[in-house]
């Protein structure tokens, strides 16, 4: 985890949190996720990150947390140890960045158990005794950022249903509360592109990002 601390000409630094998902740290998106730290330092956010393959995270659901994944796990003090660290971050931050790229038109898996694993009854929603759907426990977190890269078009990705994308503006979104916003900041065809048009991704990645 790491921390830097700021003021930015626009106002206070707004408290940001950083997820990377990738086996590879010299990879392009391991690029983006440097560009994503350094557009946020410039703009003096604080900021907390989480390397999830660097962590040794386990995505797996395992049967013990498939028993009582849908009891609170605020009443289940076994279970803190896995989601406690994250769960933190999550309910201390404004901004939620993932950084990862698209396989198979979502998440990787890695990325998919932490959202199995973290963002659970007690820290990302309730259901509270009679209710009909769930009560949003994350108000705090006014937007999600999603930094990927796609093999495929823009086109495809379209037709296949956009399932990361769904994921982050609907899903995640909806335990942050109908105040949240979601912005996508997407690299498309990336086995096709030039090294022009790969540092040009950064570029905006880093611009958008501390403009956040």
């Amino acid at each position: 985890m790491s921390r830097s601390k700021g003021q930015t000409s626009r106002g206070r630094p707004l408290r940001v949190y950083v997820v990377f998902c990738h086996p590879r740290r010299d990879s392009f998106i391991g690029a983006a996720y440097d560009r994503v730290l350094h557009g946020l330092a410039a703009a003096g956010h604080e900021v907390r990150t989480s390397d999830l393959y660097a962590d040794g995270f386990s995505p797996e659901l395992t049967l013990h947390d498939r028993t009582v994944h849908l009891q609170d796990h605020r009443e289940h003090p076994e279970l803190r140890p896995h989601v406690d660290r994250y769960a933190d971050h999550l309910r201390w931050c404004e901004r939620l960045v993932l950084v990862y790229p698209t396989w198979w038109s979502g998440q990787p898996a890695m990325l998919k158990g932490w959202f199995d694993r973290v963002w659970v009854q007690g820290v990302a929603w309730e259901m509270r005794p009679g209710a009909s759907r769930i009560r949003p426990l994350l108000g705090n977190v006014r937007r999600i950022v999603a930094v990927t890269s796609h093999g495929s078009s823009k086109v495809m990705n379209a037709l296949e249903g956009e399932t990361g994308k769904r994921m982050t503006t609907r899903a995640l979104r909806a335990a942050c509360g109908v105040r949240c916003r979601t912005t996508w900041i997407a690299f498309y065809t990336i086995d096709r592109r030039t090294p022009a048009e790969r540092t040009a991704f950064l570029d905006r990645v880093e611009q958008r990002i501390g403009s956040l």
